[in-house]
């Protein structure tokens, strides 16, 4: 699993997809120090202080993997194993956020180019955004300490391939297990863009089921989710 890191990048993302059309093989790693145009899901600008995580993996699809994005399954259970190191006091939330005590702690972005998925880490280590719409921290605020991002991502690298090579060994059900287990309780009050309700689950693919006010279930395949 070899890991390069960078002082400063626009985006480790947009570099692991320009290397991924260039041979770049599975595995390989890219941290940096300071993002200048780190982003988030729908094109969200990330902001990347030093001291917090930022970083990319790449995978390569092959015959009889999985479906591509149940590795958004992978990463989040990879990523939450990682920071319960640190405090217990972590959730996932679909798609593809670990929350603390109500607050966004990490996120993680998936992009595809051809056959290789560009999987991006932010984990907010030493410090955390102010002033946003929803609540947000950082392991600084929860723990008293921030873990070292270079350590931090070693830890990250050794529990993606250990789940990466389950989903491709096991299939899906594993991966989708731990993620219920490390998720926010069946039940859960949620607001999607899509409208209202409980979570319900997820279906064998990794979408989001929401049970609705008159009974009825919906299955959400994309879009933001937000506790209520």
């Amino acid at each position: 699993m070899p890991i390069e890191t960078v002082l400063e990048t626009g985006s480790t993302n947009d570099d692991l997809i320009a290397r991924a059309a260039t041979g770049a093989p599975e595995g390989l790693w890219l941290r940096a120090e300071v993002q200048t145009g780190g982003k988030g899901r729908q094109g969200r600008a990330w902001m990347s202080p030093p001291g917090n995580l930022y970083a990319s993996t790449l995978v390569r699809r092959r015959p009889g993997d999985p479906p591509a994005p149940t590795l958004a399954l992978v990463s989040a259970v990879a990523l939450h194993e990682a920071a319960a190191i640190y405090t217990p006091a972590v959730r996932i939330k679909w798609p593809n956020d670990l929350l603390a005590e109500g607050a966004k702690l990490a996120g993680i972005l998936l992009e595809r180019s051809g056959e290789a998925v560009v999987i991006g880490f932010g984990v907010n280590l030493a410090h955390h955004p102010e002033g946003l719409e929803r609540p947000v921290t950082s392991l600084q605020r929860l723990t008293g300490t921030a873990p070292e991002p270079g350590a931090f991502v070693e830890l990250l690298a050794e529990t993606f391939a250990r789940w990466l090579g389950r989903w491709r060994g096991e299939g899906v059900a594993p991966v989708r297990r731990a993620w219920l287990a490390d998720a926010h309780p069946l039940g859960t009050a949620l607001s999607t863009s899509e409208g209202d309700g409980l979570f319900d689950g997820l279906d064998e693919d990794g979408a989001l089921r929401l049970r609705l006010a008159d009974g009825s279930s919906r299955t959400i395949h994309a879009g933001d989710v937000f506790l209520i």
